[in-house]
């Protein structure tokens, strides 16, 4: 399985973000941005480094202190008409101090997720920026 490094260099991250998945604030090259509210939302909303809709699964690259693994985040699926919107949520807070320089990847298959093959998905998860 490629890494998400490799998924977005291959794909080149701004046609990827045009395509199926998208990022608030970052343009899309057709419709609407898809949002929803996150009120109610278990955890905390997780800023996401990076996330790719790839052959039919969700893949986020999220910041780590080095014990961050996927059963501390979840995935939030909403409905909107045809499409599906993925809200990431942190759900237990990364207390290690090794700060991973690349972060963490976390998946979900669609199947996991309820989502079906083929439907257009938007991320709902700001874009945290490298630091400089």
């Amino acid at each position: 399985m490629r890494s998400i490094a490799g998924t977005l260099a291959g794909l080149g991250a701004a046609g990827l973000l045009a395509g199926c998945a998208t990022l608030p604030g970052l343009s899309r090259a057709s419709g609407p941005q898809l949002t929803v509210s996150t009120a109610g939302m278990p955890g905390e909303l997780e800023p996401v480094r990076a996330a790719a809709v790839v052959n039919d699964a969700a893949v986020f690259w999220v910041t780590s202190n080095g014990c961050t693994s996927r059963d501390d985040l979840k995935p939030m699926v909403s409905l909107l008409g045809d499409a599906s919107v993925i809200t990431l949520r942190r759900l237990t807070e990364d207390r290690c101090d090794t700060p991973q320089a690349d972060g963490v990847e976390v998946m979900w298959s669609f199947d996991e997720l309820g989502i079906r093959p083929g439907t257009t998905v938007s991320i709902n998860n700001p874009l945290q920026l490298p630091q400089t």
